[in-house]
């Protein structure tokens, strides 16, 4: 994704932001987030219906409207920013690209149309109970039945909206290797249990499969490279978001730094807080390059994504969280408060820093795969 955007990328930035400023103030996710909901429905449903976000990355013979990567990434920023309580992550981001990426027909024809309308929403369960996300670590089961059908058993942990989710794609191990399977969400074996969380803007889950239906999605065999891409467009599309919030982040600490006055000048003027300012813009700028790399390899060839993914993964969950924790230093005693915004984008910081793997993990990836 070029750093410079196109006139129709800049008008649809525009445009989601100028919606979510008008429909998502920070006292409507306040609310949305203590909701049993956990979002607001209506404003889901103007969000397809309006703009057509749930289908703007999804192939128009889908019922998308056959945008790229980076689109999605434009989109994801401006959630990021914005602390929205959606679905979008996990239906849009997660289900929606790793079925996209399927080569599975049947599968798209039957789900993507009900994504891209808003009437469906899904999501992606990766992690193991130990945590790890990797497709090699997977642990749930996978079991072909006399009958030609499947079965889902094993337990998946911190799974994004996975307590309200329609469609649950699950990685499971089969006798031929790993794969990645659908299963209802109200599926009989299926247990959901929301965990009690750090961030309350995002709703996590540990799902339970007791010999669940399911259905097969993507290449038969072992697909260890197809849940490889998977996870890497998943790292991609949360590099995209952690961008957002970090840029928020920025931008409140220096309107915050022009407009406080202390000793008789505005508290920006003074060096320390300058060097501050400085140290986060260069940390929102590199996240942002390595995020755009990312979804630029993306868009173009999803083949070459681990590395560019791994980076992105690794700088991005770090740099929002540096600048978040900076930026409520700049706010200074209104920061700690519950009543001012900062603390919430540091729990979103610090939850989506190891919600697909550690920095360090992606750090370890990325040495392999450079060969150092």
């Amino acid at each position: 994704m070029a750093v410079t955007l196109t006139e129709e990328q800049d008008e649809l930035r525009t445009t989601v932001r100028r919606f979510l400023a008008d429909k998502s103030p920070s006292e409507a996710v306040r609310r949305w987030s203590e909701s049993d909901e956990g979002h607001d429905p209506a404003l889901w449903t103007r969000m397809a219906g309006q703009l057509g976000l749930q289908g703007l990355a999804l192939p128009e013979e889908y019922g998308g409207s056959g945008g790229s990567a980076a689109e999605l990434a434009i989109v994801l920023e401006e959630l990021g920013r914005a602390l929205l309580p959606s679905p979008y992550f996990a239906t849009v981001a997660l289900a929606g690209q790793a079925l996209a990426a399927s080569g599975d027909e049947k599968a798209k024809t039957r789900w993507l149309p009900a994504i891209a309308e808003g009437t469906v929403t899904g999501t992606l369960a990766l992690a193991e109970e130990n945590g790890s996300s990797r497709p090699e670590d997977i642990a749930a089961t996978a079991v072909r039945r006399s009958d030609g059908t499947w079965t889902v058993s094993g337990t998946k942990m911190f799974v994004v909206d996975g307590h309200s989710a329609d469609l649950v794609l699950v990685t499971a191990r089969a006798h031929t290797g790993a794969g990645l399977f659908a299963v209802e969400g109200t599926a009989p074996g299926v247990t959901r249990t929301r965990l009690d969380t750090l961030d309350p803007t995002r709703r996590l889950a540990r799902i339970d499969f007791g010999s669940a239906p399911a259905l097969r999605v993507g290449p038969d065999g072992d697909a260890s490279t197809y849940l490889r891409t998977v996870t890497d467009l998943a790292l991609v599309a949360l590099a995209a978001e952690q961008v957002g919030g970090a840029q928020a982040c920025l931008d409140s600490a220096v309107e915050y730094a022009r407009t406080r006055v202390q000793f008789g000048r505005p508290i920006g003027s003074f060096q320390a807080i300058k060097h501050k300012c400085a140290d986060m813009l260069l940390a929102v700028e590199g996240a942002r390059s390595a995020a755009h790399h990312a979804v630029s390899v993306a868009a173009r060839n999803p083949a070459g994504l681990s590395a560019p993914a791994a980076l992105a993964a690794s700088y991005c969950s770090e740099a929002f969280t540096r600048v978040a924790k900076e930026s409520l230093q700049i706010h200074g005693g209104i920061g700690y408060t519950w009543e001012h915004d900062a603390h919430l984008y540091l729990k979103r910081a610090k939850s989506s820093e190891h919600l697909l793997g550690s920095p360090a993990a992606h750090r370890a990836r990325l040495a392999d795969l450079v060969g150092i």
